[in-house]
């Protein structure tokens, strides 16, 4: 394929080309107009004036002066001959034009060339009727080979005009061009050694220009630094996720301790389904730990890849800086609940609330929720949708409805759908004075018929030795009932989804902000 350069010297050379083809052409029309009017006028002339002097000298028979006339009027190049006939005799004087340009007389039976125009030599004496005496007729042979040898010519000049400026353009082109690629042959270069090698062995290109390429070389300057500096902060930042994901390993041995800690105690305190249900929970936010902590992990070990091999881009840094960023705010979110799981476990046991609570958008609040869900949810084909109503005002227990929403998703997730099955979870919210309606929906394959009345009861699940410890459900239910004064009921049609419906008050009783039973703003 063609450069840019040679493209715009063809395209110059083109445009060149037509405009002097379209110049030529029109001065060759009006040549060739001027010299058709001077041969019209050469020959109006000569018929003009042989018809004013040949009647007389024909006439009186004078053959001398007839001669004489006609040889006075083959100076003209065009003319090729001039004949004089008489009507009585013929042909009575004559001259042509030899092929080197000589005059000679003609022959009655001579063959004339170009093309003859004929005119009656009239005298001024008039018959019995009035009309002049024709004393005889001229035969004028006219020549083209000068017209056409003129514009031959002509054109050869302008061909010839045409050539010598496309080649002066092009040199020019070629010089002039130059200048401008090859300084962006050493920024390709640059580029290129950029993308191919590490930034730290490519050099800088040179500063000196002071015009526009001049500020593009800098451009790619200021881009090579910054380049270097996004690598010197991934490396830091890898060596921050290293130290997170060990910071995660440890926590999670915590969360391990901590959790079978709790089974012991609620099996003293015969808390059983409670118990049991707490470490589910806590499993939650360390299950979701894990899963960033191995996201952060793929992504480190992928970007360190890229390092090693030279052929990192600027949006994989990007990209892994935000997959960063994400997987640390999952893993210290997640962390914190599971710590504070635990610590709400003794106000849980006893039935007592007394968790932080606050005034919270609700639609937003769940977005957040959900988010926090991706790392699991990704791994499925599953949509989660959330129809909420905006400025919906909670005054209540976030952390608590938190669990209430991931475990009513999750279980969705677990129990509704088969692996790699598509389907969509519907989390709706329809305001109803002081209270609210939370509906979590799925079309997946429903709850068994028996097992209907049973889904709130501790251990009651259907993915025994697969995972499942039946107890996300009795912790919502709980959660539900106790913490939040609502009320929870579940729908489902075998092979249809299932439907859970939540009602809770705005303001949930209990001690804080709004708790006297009004919302403000």
């Amino acid at each position: 394929m063609f450069g840019i350069q040679a493209r715009l010297t063809f395209l110059f050379v083109v445009i060149v080309t037509v405009v002097l083809g379209i110049s030529g052409s029109y001065a060759q029309y009006t040549l060739a107009h001027e010299l058709e009017v001077s041969n019209e006028r050469l020959r109006d002339g000569v018929l003009t004036r042989l018809q004013t002097s040949l009647p007389s000298a024909l006439w009186d028979l004078d053959k001398a002066k007839v001669d004489n006339i006609v040889a006075a009027e083959m100076l003209p190049p065009e003319l090729v001959a001039i004949r004089v006939y008489d009507t009585s005799v013929g042909l009575f004087s004559g001259k042509r034009r030899n092929p080197d340009g000589s005059v000679g007389n003609v022959a009655a039976n001579d063959d004339v060339p170009g093309t003859p125009v004929v005119a009656d030599l009239a005298y001024r004496e008039t018959d019995q009727g009035g009309r002049p005496v024709i004393v005889g007729r001229v035969v004028v042979n006219f020549s083209r080979d000068q017209i056409e040898a003129r514009l031959a010519a002509e054109i050869r000049r302008k061909v010839g005009e045409a050539l010598l400026l496309d080649l002066i353009l092009v040199v020019a082109l070629a010089l002039s061009l130059r200048i401008v690629f090859d300084p962006l042959k050493r920024l390709r270069d640059g580029l290129f050694e950029l993308a191919t090698r590490g930034s730290d062995e490519v050099e800088e290109l040179p500063e000196k220009r002071r015009d526009e390429l001049g500020d593009v070389i800098r451009g790619f300057n200021a881009i090579q630094r910054r380049v270097k500096a996004i690598i010197l902060r991934t490396r830091e930042a890898e060596d921050e996720a290293r130290r997170a994901a060990q910071e995660t390993a440890q926590a999670l041995h915590d969360l391990r301790q901590a959790q079978e800690s709790l089974l012991q105690a609620e099996r003293l305190a015969s808390l059983g389904g409670l118990v049991a249900g707490v470490a589910h929970e806590i499993n939650t936010p360390v299950g979701i730990a894990l899963t960033s902590a191995s996201v952060l992990k793929e992504a480190t070990e992928e970007i360190h890849a890229a390092v090693t091999a030279g052929a990192v881009r600027k949006s994989e840094i990007l990209k892994y800086i935000e997959t960063a960023g994400e997987s640390a705010r999952l893993i210290m979110n997640n962390a914190y609940r599971a710590a504070h799981l635990i610590h709400s476990f003794k106000q849980i046991a006893v039935d007592q609330v007394s968790e932080a609570r606050r005034r919270f958008e609700l639609r937003e609040y769940i977005g957040e929720v959900v988010s926090s869900l991706q790392p699991r949810l990704k791994k499925t084909r599953l949509a989660v949708s959330i129809d909420c109503p905006a400025d919906v005002m909670l005054d209540s227990y976030p952390g608590a409805l938190a669990q209430v929403i991931t475990n009513l998703t999750l279980n969705c997730v677990d129990h509704a759908f088969l692996p790699d099955q598509e389907g969509t979870i519907d989390i709706r919210v329809q305001p109803d004075g002081d209270w609210i309606e939370l509906a979590v929906a799925d079309n997946g394959r429903g709850i068994p018929a028996d097992l209907i009345d049973k889904v709130f009861d501790p251990f009651v699940t259907t993915r025994r030795g697969q995972g499942g410890t039946g107890l996300g459900l009795n912790i919502v239910y709980n959660l539900i009932v106790k913490q939040f004064a609502g009320t929870i009921s579940v729908s489902s049609v075998e092979g249809a989804g299932a439907s859970f419906v939540l009602r809770m008050p705005r303001v949930t009783p209990g001690d804080g902000p709004g708790a006297d039973g009004t919302m403000h703003g």
